[in-house]
């Protein structure tokens, strides 16, 4: 997902999550799960019916139904349980078989066409262009005086990082992944920054996958030094404080010495690079010998003193144990296990001595700071620095001696301040109802820098001073777009269950609630992820062409703490889907639209969300977009070690109750032959390794087989991506003009005059 961030928090990569968002483009062991297999898997003559069944019948949503490739169902059962569950398309599980390779192409041979030829995908491709070309920040992370941050000019494919020796020099240029490949496939997905600011340790993805490789850059000659580290996904690296060396972690390698290739069906160990050596020289600092799927990450505090471990098992709990560097010589280090209850989350903020302070969710699921003592850490001599409030403890930064915590109120940022000892000093003011991001720096330096947004807002980057409370501006883009024309308004609406949801509607100012307007509700509801307002030059084309876009906050995520997660997960999924379709059932009640104007778009695990809502209540929605979903929950976890961590928010078919719960709602086991499901494109990528491809294929080979009625059921497959995360720019225009192309074509818009009107701004 980044399913999944880590539940420690330091690094939210780590776990590769399933959190994408249309706002954005920022594993096992075989199969467990099958008590007994009858595999009769697809004939061999299916790559020939694949490639000739590529006829389109109409683009006319409401001629005769499309004529899909062929897709030969097998008779491939599972048992579950003492259940036999069909499979039929068990064979596009095998994702370079020929046949599967023919089926891929003649699937974007009939979806590309279709959708290139909608009336309004030329002028999506065209406003999406301009709307995308502004220029655009990261947050600055200050090392060694230098201060180092990303930029895009507008329409760069990828940012590129800059460094600059003061804020008043002029920055220079240092990593741009754009000279890396031709089709700007290349991207950086990580950055480290060592203590006396003259290397930076970079990663690399090539075609959207999650494994990448890790560089080091010398600041001052521009130049990568020979170190090159393999095998990693999902994990950061800590610098010594001597700059001489990192800890990171990795998996081991896939095969034979020298295969180049990691095995993501094993765990990730610790281990310390020293800058200038072969990896193969590398030392492992740490393994988890006694679970079978826990995954450790190291961060070193800022004076070097411990060595900081988060073992990761799940979205709910983790470990922490550390090693405190001094006492661990060059012998095998004494490995501390501090908190190992495996009953909370801790997110580790710094210390001061021996003192370690943690944001936790123990005894408080909306969230408080406490502080361990390592001489004496039983849980009786805890402190408390700040306690649980009202509101959600969605981060905490240590910074300059103080704590800067930023909270979730009804699902937007509010941020406070307090002192090491949890006095309160003066607020931070935000310009409105959004998101921030950032709080990067040190506990012994004032200075730090976090950027806001919101749904009308597009990122901008604050300079702040925790001592003296100042807040300065340090960049801020412009959009070519009259934004002021539109608001977001905040509402509440009650679930299936009688629950109170909150959800965020942005639209015109002089919108008039008559039941006509085009209305896309986006929806996640997962992995403690909280939809929080943020801009996109996607949704700002969507409005522009006329539409509404609304965005529920459905249980699942962390907008009320780990009480509204825990609430959407395994037998409580359906609570989520619940909440969505309770979302869509206001909208029409409200008038804002009506069934035949309302879409359903989820990314990853909203994909899951809307592949089931639409499984569910096929006649609710007018158009769907199920992109890079979670499509299959009974065979998700057979995929990688990192796919099977996210048991902790679908359950596992393994367990007799998991599996009749994820049975009911999965979507690719209830489409049901001869149902009218509505206008429906999946979107997926064959490179995605996070969420990999063959749900997508499955789900889609299932819809187009079960259609009972003319409405089409499209899949556009990108081969030049993974999950989403460092897809160019490009791409992100072509994949957002081909989803909002579809939906103009079945939602009954004739945007024509709107478009016209938006191109002249």
């Amino acid at each position: 997902m980044k399913v999944c961030g880590k539940s420690l928090g330091f690094l939210a990569r780590a776990a590769g999550a399933l959190v994408l968002f249309v706002t954005a483009f920022v594993a096992c062991r075989g199969n467990p799960q099958a008590e007994s297999q009858v595999s009769k898997l697809a004939p061999a003559d299916t790559e020939s019916a694949a490639a000739d069944s590529t006829r389109v019948a109409s683009l006319d949503a409401k001629s005769a139904p499309l004529s899909y490739p062929a897709a030969v169902r097998g008779t491939h059962v599972d048992r579950y349980h003492g259940e036999s569950v069909d499979d039929p398309y068990r064979w596009l599980e095998e994702l370079d078989a020929p046949p599967t390779r023919a089926w891929i192409d003649a699937q974007n041979r009939l979806a590309q066409p279709y959708l290139e030829r909608a009336p309004s995908h030329a002028w999506f491709k065209k406003r999406l262009t301009q709307l995308w070309n502004y220029e655009r920040y990261g947050v600055p992370v200050k090392e060694g005086g230098r201060y180092f941050w990303l930029r895009n000019d507008g329409l760069q494919n990828q940012s590129v990082l800059y460094v600059a020796d003061s804020l008043a020099a002029t920055p220079r240029p240092l990593i741009d992944p754009n000279q890396l490949s031709k089709d700007a496939t290349i991207s950086m997905s990580d950055f480290e920054v060592s203590p006396d600011g003259r290397l930076v340790a970079y990663s690399l993805s090539d075609g959207g996958t999650d494994w990448d490789s890790w560089h080091v850059r010398d600041v001052v000659t521009g130049k990568d030094l020979p170190d090159v580290l393999r095998y990693t996904k999902f994990t950061g690296v800590s610098w010594e404080r001597d700059s001489k060396g990192f800890y990171y972690s990795r998996y081991p390698e896939l095969g034979a010495a020298g295969s180049g290739k990691g095995d993501d069906s094993k765990q990730v160990s610790i281990y310390r690079h020293r800058i200038g050596e072969p990896q193969s020289s590398d030392r492992q600092i740490y393994a988890v010998t006694d679970h079978p799927t826990r995954n450790p990450y190291g961060v070193l505090t800022e004076d070097g003193r411990f060595l900081i471990i988060d073992l990761f098992d799940s979205y709910a709990v983790n470990g922490v144990y550390y090693v405190e560097m001094a006492a661990s010589g060059s012998a095998t280090p004494r490995v501390v296990r501090l908190l190992d209850e495996w009953k909370a989350q801790y997110t580790f903020l710094g210390n001061r001595g021996a003192e370690l302070f943690f944001l936790t969710t123990d005894d408080a699921p909306r969230g408080r700071v406490i502080a361990i003592d390592t001489a004496n850490p039983a849980r009786e001599r805890w402190r408390e620095v700040v306690p649980q409030a009202e509101d959600v403890l969605g981060t905490a930064h240590y910074i300059g001696g103080s704590f800067v915590l930023s909270y979730l109120h009804d699902a937007h940022a509010q941020v406070k301040v307090v002192d090491a000892a949890g006095r309160p000093r003066p607020d931070l003011s935000l310009p409105g109802l959004g998101k921030v991001e950032g709080f990067t720096g040190s506990q012994d330096d004032p200075e730090t820098f976090f950027s806001y947004t919101d749904y009308l807002t597009p990122a901008a980057i604050y300079r702040y001073d925790v001592a003296t409370q100042k807040l300065d501006v340090f960049r801020r883009p412009r959009v070519e777009a009259d934004t002021s024309v539109y608001v977001t308004e905040q509402v509440f609406y009650r679930s299936k269950d009688g629950t109170r949801v909150p959800m965020f509607i942005t639209r015109r100012k002089d919108f008039v609630k008559n039941g006509s307007a085009p209305v896309l509700l986006y929806g996640y509801g997962g992995f403690n992820s909280a939809q929080i307002p943020a801009f996109s030059a996607s949704v700002l084309a969507w409005l522009e062409a006329g539409g509404v876009y609304a965005v529920a906050n459905l249980r699942g995520g962390s907008e009320y703490g780990e009480d509204w997660h825990e609430a959407g997960t395994r037998l409580k999924k359906q609570n989520v889907f619940d909440d969505f379709i309770a979302a869509a059932e206001y909208l029409i009640a409200e008038r804002y639209t009506s069934k035949q104007r309302i879409a359903a778009l989820g990314r990853s695990n909203g994909g899951l969300l809307v592949g089931a809502v639409i499984t569910q209540r096929p006649d609710l929605f007018a158009a769907a977009l199920p992109a890079v979903g979670v499509l299959d929950m009974l065979r998700y976890h057979t995929a990688s070690a990192n796919a099977r961590q996210w048991s902790s928010d679908y359950g596992l078919s393994e367990n007799a109750d998991e599996y009749r719960a994820l049975r009911a709602y999965s979507p690719y086991h209830n489409v049901k032959p001869g149902a009218c499901y509505p206008p429906t494109l999946v979107t997926t990528a064959d490179h995605d390794d996070r969420v990999v491809p063959w749900h997508s294929f499955k789900f889609a080979a299932a819809l187009q087989a079960a259609q009972g009625c003319a409405n089409p059921v499209l899949i556009r497959i990108e081969t030049r991506a993974g999950h989403g995360a460092g897809k160019p720019v490009w791409m992100q225009i072509e994949d957002i003009a081909n989803q909002w192309a579809f939906l103009t074509q079945h939602l009954q818009m004739t945007p024509a005059g709107t478009m016209r009107a938006a191109t002249s701004q």
